[in-house]
């Protein structure tokens, strides 16, 4: 299965291609020097990832078309919306009416919708972000793979398992052979298209060190790779787009000075901030939210979380619950519940319906099983599986009890799409 559909290269315009997909036309940022008119490309997160033969296009796309069609037409059914039904709420119907027809929701609003706990009036507001969704993403879901490589981490965070003070996490780091045959098996073998590296910030890697090791993953198996490794430096940064990382994922986790000094201690908010626009600057794609349900949040503490992923030109939001690991200094603080992330989820797309493509992270699916597709008929259209392997899975125990971590990949990869094909979703990306 393959998590991109291959497009036909109609137009050339400097850094910009115009790729025809069924008929539909998407623009890629192409870094390929011999890229033609008439070839047919993989594309991923906007960018052009690789050329693929002509026959082995057709086989894909013959494969696909009546399905991709067929595809169109259940979202389609699941997505549309109806506001004028009896009995519905005038308020809600008025506040969910303006982002329909663009015009932006005043922060009361907006607090209005976060405060909503009646099941049919948060029905209706999943409708209407879901209906956006589609409106401005059709049916295209993101498939991401993610490679955790090692557990080490420097830093001292209240809640996370792989924190420099849990002692009793047992440690490990990839060997570079090791991260690059993960890589080569969810590539090559799994047909993954984008891939996330990701650590705790651990000195044991070398900035070239890794470096060396994305330029290797490119040389061999073309894929969009983001890079999670915390805060390296903005020199770093640098260092690492150069070598071929396109993104970062990083999440600021709550825009509350207050409550990152009291969950990060001895680290500060606007240093991690200037990463994320350094990244920006520099031409990554952004992947970055913020954590729901932290000691002492408002809803306005998370609606200020939503804008300020939306200022920092996110391509992705990355909102997942909160969840304490028992060998951290706030482990009995409780868990917010699904529907308290599902709900912010949907208000997220409404304050960003057409650029942002939200996650439906892991944490989230940890909460409930059902969550993702809960999330994906919330206005969600991405979604990451575990390619780690699986000796260290288990390893990297931010939290309790993770979703997916003793799942193999094939098994992640027939349920994900699954679920997608019952909603009538295409695993595909490509638009800028």
């Amino acid at each position: 299965m393959c998590y991109a559909i291959p497009g036909k290269v109609e137009k050339i315009e400097d850094r910009f291609v115009t790729v025809d997909y069924f008929g539909e036309k998407r623009r890629a940022i192409n870094e390929l020097h011999d890229l033609a008119i008439g070839d047919y490309i993989y594309a991923q997160g906007g960018f052009v990832i690789n050329k693929i033969p002509l026959a082995e296009a057709q086989e894909i796309l013959a494969v696909w078309k009546e399905e991709f069609f067929h595809l169109q037409e259940v979202d389609l059914k699941l997505s549309r919306l109806d506001l004028k039904k009896k009995g519905v709420d005038e308020k809600l119907v008025r506040i969910l009416d303006k982002p329909l027809v663009g015009q932006p929701l005043s922060q009361e609003e907006l607090l209005y919708l976060l405060s909503l706990n009646n099941e049919h009036q948060l029905q209706l507001l999943y409708k209407t972000a879901n209906f956006l969704r589609a409106k401005h993403h059709k049916n295209s879901c993101c498939v991401h793979g993610i490679i955790e490589i090692s557990n080490y981490c420097k830093r001292s965070c209240a809640y996370c398992g792989i924190s420099l003070q849990n002692h009793s996490a047992k440690r490990y780091r990839m060997s570079r052979e090791e991260i690059l045959e993960a890589a080569r098996q969810a590539i090559d073998e799994y047909g993954f298209k984008a891939l996330v590296l990701q650590s705790g910030e651990d000195s044991g890697y070398k900035i070239e060190e890794l470096a060396e090791i994305i330029q290797q993953i490119k040389a061999n198996w073309p894929a969009l790779i983001f890079i999670s490794f915390g805060e390296i430096g903005l020199d770093g940064l640098e260092v690492l787009y150069k070598a071929g990382a396109r993104g970062l994922l990083m999440r600021f986790e709550t825009s509350n000075p207050g409550i990152y000094q009291e969950l990060h201690p001895g680290q500060d908010l606007n240093i991690r901030l200037e990463h994320i626009r350094k990244a920006d600057q520099i031409g990554y794609l952004i992947l970055t939210g913020g954590l729901i349900g932290l000691p002492g949040q408002t809803a306005g503490d998370i609606l200020n979380d939503i804008n300020l992923a939306k200022e920092l030109n996110a391509e992705m939001f990355s909102f997942g619950p909160f969840l304490a690991h028992p060998q951290t200094p706030l482990a009995k603080f409780p868990t917010p519940s699904e529907e308290d992330v599902v709900r912010v989820l949907a208000v997220a797309r409404l304050i960003d319906p057409a650029k942002a493509k939200i996650l439906v992270t892991t944490a989230l699916e940890t909460l409930s099983s059902a969550s993702r597709k809960e999330a994906l008929l919330a206005g969600a259209n991405s979604v990451m599986l575990n390619v780690t392997p699986l000796q260290y899975r288990p390893l990297y125990s931010i939290y309790p009890n993770r979703a997916h971590q003793s799942e193999t990949i094939e098994s992640q990869i027939q349920g994900t799409i699954s679920l997608l094909k019952s909603l009538g979703r295409a695993p595909t990306d490509l638009s800028i």
